[in-house]
């Protein structure tokens, strides 16, 4: 892992200053190339040939392309092979080494042969091109901003924003889509005039003019036929392959063990791998229907993996507020916190983690899948009945627990009232009318969330079966994977010079997934079945049968007890919030939270969270 940035301009002391503000993403090592077109930096975490031999930015043998290099390329070896045998000579033995040459050999096509999370700028000096790419599935950012003249990137917007030109303004939409979906989607951010790249897209620059290309997408999804043995079988061996090529390392490796069938599926294909120890990390509360820890010893026991286990009390106000440095943009999602600390504790014995990231996406593991699916036989409820049973919902009193019959009740009606066309992230969709209402003035609420839920259904568009959980998957994978799950994994493992690797987003793995048939995922109302098919065998009954618990933590009992008064703090002091928001409704909600009367949790977080960052980076 690392830390990239440059510019189409040459000036050394800059780029330098940009490199190391993103010094936590690369401790070991820094370096710069500078030329009459173009300034590069790095910051390298060493984690594949630790020697100097792999220093950035590399060039190829004459010189003639220079390159900054952030991620891991798990087929490296196959590909250097195949590389050496057509001529080309390697000073290192680097994973980075080979993506280099793989551009001197097929240009922009080289990206169809890498198998990996990457975000990389090529300096072509013959053609005086800058080439830059993201991967497949996101897992690592790259920013930019481009004024038509000067064009600057960066693995972090903190990078960004050391360029006096780029101005600090806030973009009003992303706002609004961030307080509904809890992060940014791409490729907006939320300054006004940087951007993300997409997930699967590349940009070339050349003679001042910015192309964007998208390289891949989801293999049109097909009908495919075939026994749920064979599917079974197949499965297993894409993920035991996926493992495998993620194990090489020079450097200390471990894995992330939730308790959840993700992680503890990793776990025993690594097992089944290796013999040698696994260094296993989890993380808890005392409040029990929030903890895995018992889940996550039960599967650390039956492969005998060195298991370290933390236990947090209420996150300290100073933890909240390094994770939102660390992030660049607020991102509300309730297990950022927990990831940051959690990656803070492995990096005390490795430095790389793998981890269970992407199977809720890939097969189908979250519970909006089956609201979607029980808000289709809700249609023909009368109006006037669902009107009486939405209304009936809202008066009943939040439960202490983190799901239940009550809660889980109440947020399936509230995701029902909101526009169809937002398909099943209506149950990931946050900002509820009553709250657009009372947050925005002259009625502005409403259109926030209809122009945000919009755009969910043009992302649906774009996939190529018409089966409505193959849609859902797809704007999982490319819409909110990339900007909120994995972004998290990244600026929160980053912040702590930890690199973590996810063997469920395989690109292989995710594409033969797709091609499963959707009732094989989501097979009546069980999750993620095919899955725990495949893993029955392999993992205790109570891993595969538990329901999906997911990694979040209980803030909405801190914010009425321990954090409630810095919860308070926050909102009133910010000239932000208090500048662009109703403030006797932001009063109300806290009163109805702190009283218990209601469960405002991810609304009064993103809005501390929002106030939190703008006075970071604009005051």
């Amino acid at each position: 892992m690392c830390g990239i940035c440059g510019f189409n301009w040459l000036d050394p002391q800059l780029v330098s200053v940009m490199a190391d503000t993103m010094r936590h993403r690369g401790p070991d090592q820094s370096g710069q190339y500078v030329d009459e077109g173009v300034s590069l930096g790095h910051r390298r975490l060493s984690v594949i040939d630790l020697s100097e031999k792999a220093r950035q930015p590399m060039s190829n043998e004459d010189g003639s392309l220079w390159m900054v290099f952030n991620g891991e390329i798990y087929n490296y070896p196959e590909l250097r092979q195949w590389l050496v045998g057509r001529g080309h000579v390697f000073h290192s033995k680097a994973d980075s080494e080979v993506v280099l040459h793989a551009y001197e050999e097929l240009g922009f096509e080289c990206l169809s042969r890498l198998n990996g999370m990457f975000a990389f700028a090529i300096w072509d000096k013959g053609r005086q091109t800058l080439f830059l790419a993201r991967d497949r599935l996101g897992e690592k950012p790259l920013y930019f901003s481009f004024d038509g003249n000067r064009f600057v990137f960066a693995s972090e917007i903190k990078a960004l924003l050391k360029v006096p030109a780029i101005a600090t303004e806030v973009d009003e939409l992303a706002l609004h889509y961030y307080l509904g979906f809890e992060f940014v989607p791409a490729p907006l951010t939320m300054f006004k005039g940087i951007e993300k790249i997409p997930a699967g897209h590349y940009l070339v620059l050349r003679k001042g003019e910015l192309r964007k290309v998208r390289y891949w997408d989801l293999p049109k999804i097909k009908t495919a036929a075939g026994s749920v043995n064979n599917w079974i079988a197949d499965l297993r061996d894409q993920l035991e392959r996926a493992v495998r090529i993620r194990l090489h390392s020079d450097v200390p490796l471990g894995v992330f063990l939730s308790g959840g069938i993700d992680s503890s599926s990793v776990v025993a294909m690594m097992r089944r791998i290796t013999t040698g120890p696994i260094h296993t990390f989890s993380l808890g509360y005392q409040e029990s229907s929030f903890s895995e820890l018992p889940f996550a010893k039960r599967v650390s026991e039956q492969f005998e993996t060195t298991h370290t286990e933390l236990t947090i009390d209420p996150i300290t106000p100073d933890v909240i507020e390094r994770a939102i440095w660390h992030l660049d943009e607020p991102m509300s999602e309730f297990s950022v916190l927990p990831y940051y600390l959690i990656c803070q504790k492995a990096r005390e014995h490795v430095t790389v983690c793998l981890g269970g990231e992407g199977g809720d996406e890939v097969f189908a593991g979250y519970d909006r899948f089956k609201a979607s699916k029980a808000a289709q036989l809700c249609e023909h409820v009368p109006h006037w009945l669902w009107e009486t049973i939405h209304s009936a919902a809202m008066l009943l009193p939040d439960r202490p627990q983190k799901k239940g019959l009550t809660n889980s009740l109440k947020r399936f009606v509230e995701g029902s009232s909101l526009p169809r066309h937002g398909g099943h992230m209506r149950w990931q969709y946050f900002l509820s009318p009553r709250h657009a209402a009372g947050l925005y003035r002259n009625g502005f609420g409403d259109r926030v969330i209809s122009e945000s839920l919009q755009l969910i259904e043009q992302v649906a568009e774009q996939c190529t079966s018409p089966d409505r959980l193959d849609r859902e998957l797809y704007v999982e994978l490319k819409f909110v994977l990339p900007e909120n799950p994995l972004m998290k994994v990244d600026k929160m493992s980053m912040a702590h010079s930890l690199e973590v690797r996810a063997p469920l987003l395989d690109h292989e793995l995710v594409e033969y997934a797709a091609q499963i048939p959707s009732q094989l995922k989501l097979k009546g109302w069980t999750t993620k079945s095919i899955f725990k098919n495949a893993m029955t065998d392999l993992l205790p009954a109570q891993i595969v049968r538990r329901p999906k618990q997911g990694y979040s933590f209980p803030i909405k009992h801190w914010l009425r007890g321990e954090l409630g008064d810095y919860m308070e703090e926050v909102l009133q002091e910010s000239p932000f919030i208090r500048d662009n928001f109703n403030r006797d409704y932001i009063e109300t909600l806290i009163s109805e939270h702190r009283s218990e009367r209601h469960n405002h949790n991810h609304i009064l977080w993103a809005l501390m969270n929002l106030g939190l960052w703008h006075t970071m980076y604009f005051r």
